[in-house]
């Protein structure tokens, strides 16, 4: 099991401001400002234990269902070689999310208020965290997905439980579970996390 991802960025500019944003906006709940880095920063960042088991060091990359910015905002904050695409189809979150975008200069992160079904553009990875069990979230990705790209779910371990409700979306599509990538975050209590890797 994966359980420490190497972060290079210093986030106490960011965490500075998605505090502000935050405030305004109730991104997370109040407790979980607590738990910033480990639960959402870390947890997002776990990506690239995905991008350097795969070789992956460029991409463009669409984040389904972005909400707040988690995974989106830490990963254009640590991977200046991947272009990230925030999806969401709240507009008040689309606009917090530019704001950060705007006070940290993060030239390789755009968004898009719209619905993932009415995307027409297909990108080499494609991430979701806590949108939707794995089956409708499948749904949604795979057609947005190149022929030789990667699903990136990020799932609890229980999630592996949805991996039998998705059997039919996945092979609708010709899609197939590639790998899952096991890891802890860095509390006390032991938290395990997933990253279900889907491709055709």
């Amino acid at each position: 099991m994966d359980k420490l991802v190497k972060i290079n960025s210093d986030f106490d500019e960011y965490k500075r401001v998605f505090l502000e944003e935050n405030s305004k906006l109730n991104l997370i709940s109040k407790n979980e400002e607590k738990f910033l880095f480990e639960k959402h920063i870390y947890d997002s960042l776990a990506i690239k234990l995905f991008f350097d088991k795969f070789g992956i060091e460029s991409a463009e990359l669409l984040d389904i269902g972005c909400g707040g910015g988690f995974p989106s905002v830490p990963i254009a904050i640590e991977c200046k070689n991947i272009k990230v695409t925030g999806l969401d189809s709240i507009r008040k979150k689309i606009n917090s999310i530019n704001t950060m975008k705007e006070k940290l200069n993060l030239t390789n992160l755009t968004t898009i208020c719209d619905r993932a079904e009415n995307i027409k553009e297909q990108f080499d990875i494609i991430t979701s965290r806590a949108v939707a069990e794995l089956g409708k979230i499948s749904g949604y990705a795979l057609p947005l997905l190149k022929k030789d790209g990667y699903f990136v779910a990020y799932k609890s371990k229980k999630a592996l439980e949805e991996l039998k409700g998705a059997e039919k979306i996945l092979k609708k599509f010709n899609a197939r579970v590639i790998d899952i990538i096991d890891y802890t975050l860095p509390l006390e209590e032991i938290y395990e996390r997933n990253l279900i890797i889907i491709g055709f």
